[in-house]
């Protein structure tokens, strides 16, 4: 007899098959009972009039593990178009305590505290995984665009001497006597890569220590990164962003669409052009339109973000809109200034429904021009020497930008909250579960 999956149901109407899983509901309507059988890609409802079917579970709990063995049928009012008759189940883990987080309704209806304490059984519900299963959909698409655009995926170190941004928000640790730092990024090695392979990326954590409590930060994420070399400046990065959230979507919208439904997640249409604005034109847009006068602030709020966002749709009908040129004070030593501007950089962000996404922009790639930078930004030369070492002996105009893969997420679902998009988050309060 086959075991099957519950997605694949609907390939065996008529025949008799076995499905191991989760007793995710048992119901009761007249003399007819429907139970309920969970497993990893969806449900199935059994449904007997016969009391001595239920037997091998009246004592059980819900989410005990059982196999189910029944003649599929097509029934268009039952849940997926499918139903098993004839059922007969067996007990595999017995469960004889109620869940903390009650699985069968629908939408979960518990607190985020609730969700996160007791994600170990949360993350189980429908629209709980279903947010994970297209986290690993949008890893799946972005490496799937960059591979076929010629990029080599990397994995690079996590336990790094230096702090990447030479900041102080970093997580500092023993490190068999001396100070070793949880990577902020793989800023470092992705530069040097591309003196390996041109064009690299990399899907890996990283690590902030910054005492952030809001809904949009966490201490610990998915990093989607990119860099590459030979670029004419950050509009060719920019360019493969476009390339890659393209592709992103576009594998979503062709093997997600269940888990899309489930959500009623509203997938963006990415233009062919994504509009841009200069940062310093955006804050005079911002004065304009919102009476806000942000002019000379070196970075935009939150708030600033969510009018670029409308005005993105308004103007352009795009949900995304990319504000370039960023003052050279609030980028890093090693982004690369604006020839003809050098107050400001050739750097960018991605807005996405008014949010932050993306961070980005051309490099600095001549060894000279790093010991200029780090004497501007007042840092010694010692700990970067390695990583100074690949400019030393060429490197090409490069560039690159990282997406936060769980911003991503919150964005396109609408939730409410960065955790929601988090397997088990990390932040300031949270090392558990």
């Amino acid at each position: 007899m086959n075991t099957i999956r519950t997605a694949e149901a609907s390939g065996h109407v008529g025949q008799q098959v076995r499905l191991t899983g989760w007793l995710h509901n048992v119901r009761r309507l007249g003399g007819v009972s429907f139970v309920v059988l969970r497993d990893g890609w969806g449900t199935i409802q059994a449904v007997t009039e016969n009391e001595a079917d239920l037997a091998p579970i009246a004592e059980l709990n819900l989410e005990s593990v059982i196999a189910m063995t029944g003649v599929v049928v097509a029934t268009p009012q039952a849940p997926g178009g499918m139903e098993l008759h004839q059922p007969q189940i067996e007990v595999i883990t017995p469960v004889t305590e109620p869940a903390p987080v009650p699985l069968q309704q629908k939408r979960l209806k518990a607190g985020l505290p609730t969700l996160l304490d007791h994600a170990v059984v949360a993350n189980r519900h429908p629209a709980r995984r279903a947010v994970f299963r297209l986290a690993a959909g949008a890893m799946a698409g972005f490496r799937a665009t960059l591979a076929v655009n010629h990029f080599t995926e990397v994995q690079t170190p996590k336990l790094v001497a230096s702090a990447t941004e030479s900041g102080a928000n970093v997580f500092k640790l023993n490190y068999f006597g001396g100070d070793a730092f949880l990577a902020q990024s793989p800023q470092f090695y992705k530069q040097i890569m591309v003196g390996v392979f041109t064009r690299v990326c990399e899907v890996g954590p990283v690590f902030r220590a910054e005492p952030h409590d809001t809904s949009r930060h966490v201490n610990e994420y998915v990093s989607l990164d990119v860099e590459f070399g030979f670029i004419e400046n950050h509009f060719t990065v920019m360019g493969m962003v476009r390339t890659v959230l393209a592709g992103i979507f576009q594998t979503l919208a062709g093997a997600y669409a269940q888990e899309l439904a489930l959500l009623k997640a509203n997938l963006p249409e990415v233009p062919v052009e994504i509009p841009h604005i200069h940062f310093a034109e955006a804050q005079e847009l911002i004065w304009q339109r919102h009476g806000v006068d942000v002019r000379g602030e070196p970075d935009l709020s939150p708030q600033d973000e969510r009018w670029l966002g409308e005005w993105a749709q308004q103007e352009h009908n795009s949900d995304f809109l990319f504000v370039v040129g960023y003052p050279m004070g609030k980028r890093p030593f090693y982004t690369h200034p604006d020839p003809q501007n050098p107050e400001y950089s050739n750097s960018f962000d991605l807005l996405f429904r008014g949010t932050e996404l993306i961070t980005g922009g051309q490099r600095l790639h001549v060894y000279a021009d790093y010991l200029v930078a780090l004497g501007k930004a007042d840092l010694p030369i010692d700990p970067f020497e390695t990583y100074l070492e690949a400019f030393r002996y060429g490197m090409p105009p490069h560039g690159g930008f990282a997406i936060g893969l769980e911003r991503l997420l919150m964005q396109l679902l609408g939730l409410p909250n960065l955790r929601l998009a988090t397997l088990f988050p990390r932040d300031q309060k949270r090392l558990t579960p």
